[in-house]
């Protein structure tokens, strides 16, 4: 059985996939049936394979139910609770929700935005996300590097198309204005506050309220990307816009990705 030097190495090894309880998950569950399974260990939630796994902790995990409970939470009762790694966070923000509360029943309102968590909830786990919260009209989505080094990658592209599924770029227009800031940088992560089934996965930090800001000065179908996600991305910035932005005081140079109409097949 592998030693960690410390609980922070354990938590880094978790979180970066390289973890010997996942190799090992990977290298016995593959053969077990069925799909679908863990994105990391691959542990089978489907039948037969769940009715044994989901007892020992292998059931999906609600902040994103591509991957198991046991995967992320398994250090619950080491002495640290989390590590820094790199991480690229996605905030997405509805642009003038306040106006539209006003403006619409209360009913009509509720199922709107009903709408958009439903919408951002699928997006954001089919980018291999970890939704880290949903706060009022705002949605923040983890990309960690356990489910693949690409993470500042996907960031921006799921960014795009949660834009797009919210109708930005289409030809109706959206269906709910929304703005999004991507960041990618070293943030602590892990579980905070009590211990049990009341701490949250969570992520701290300067890079988070970075990337807080970002989304609150991007306009209706933008996505602001820093510097540091775009070059992690390999985002072709000499064919982007670069914004000078002034976030609580600090400057900040971000790139610009809209959302525009596709292309007419005639066009």
């Amino acid at each position: 059985m592998t030693k960690f030097a410390t609980s922070e190495e354990e938590w880094r090894a978790y979180l970066t996939g390289t973890h010997p309880a996942i190799i090992r998950g990977r290298r016995l569950f593959r053969f077990l049936p069925s799909g679908p399974r863990c994105r990391l260990c691959l542990a089978p939630f489907g039948a037969p394979g769940s009715l044994v796994f989901r007892r020992r902790g292998y059931s999906p995990w609600e902040k994103n139910p591509t991957m198991c409970k046991r995967c992320l939470v398994a250090l619950a009762d080491v002495d640290v609770s989390g590590t820094e790694i790199d991480v690229s966070m996605l905030f997405a923000d509805v642009r003038g929700s306040s106006k539209l509360a006003r403006q619409l029943p209360v009913r009509d309102f509720t199922q709107l935005m009903n709408r958009f968590y439903t919408t951002a909830t699928v997006v954001l786990i089919e980018g291999d996300a970890i939704i880290e919260k949903f706060v009022g009209d705002e949605v923040v989505g983890l990309f960690l590097p356990c489910m693949g080094q690409d993470h500042a990658r996907r960031a921006v592209e799921t960014a795009d198309r949660l834009l797009r599924a919210t109708g930005h770029g289409s030809a109706d227009g959206p269906w709910l204005p929304l703005g999004a800031g991507v960041h990618t940088g070293t943030a602590f992560v892990g579980l905070v506050g009590p211990r049990g089934e009341a701490s949250e996965f969570t992520a701290l930090g300067e890079p988070m309220n970075t990337a807080a800001h970002l989304a609150s000065q991007a306009a209706s179908g933008e996505i602001l990307v820093t510097v540091q996600a775009a070059e992690a991305a390999a985002l072709p910035d000499e064919r982007l816009e670069r914004r000078h932005l002034l976030l609580k005081g600090h400057p900040v140079d971000a790139f610009v990705i809209s959302a525009h109409p596709a292309p007419s097949a005639s066009g």
